[in-house]
């Protein structure tokens, strides 16, 4: 093992709300699009350090490409 990468992962999860474009086709969602470019805006804590919240939200909303989508619980 690396000793430079020897720490502990940060992590947490948190959530906010963002636009999404639905299109509805004689009643079956045929498509949603969720506008990634929306800044992060009153986030919730749902797990994780809540000390990296803050520096974490900083990562998320500096352009980098969204590493996956899952969609539902």
């Amino acid at each position: 093992m690396n000793s430079e990468h020897a720490h502990p992962t940060r992590r947490v999860v948190f959530q906010f709300l963002v636009p999404v474009h639905v299109e509805v086709e004689d009643g079956v969602v045929s498509a949603v699009t969720v506008i990634d470019e929306t800044p992060v805006r009153d986030p919730t804590l749902v797990d994780g350090d809540p000390a990296y919240l803050n520096e974490a939200i900083r990562h998320a909303d500096d352009g980098q490409a969204w590493p996956s989508w899952r969609f539902g619980y």
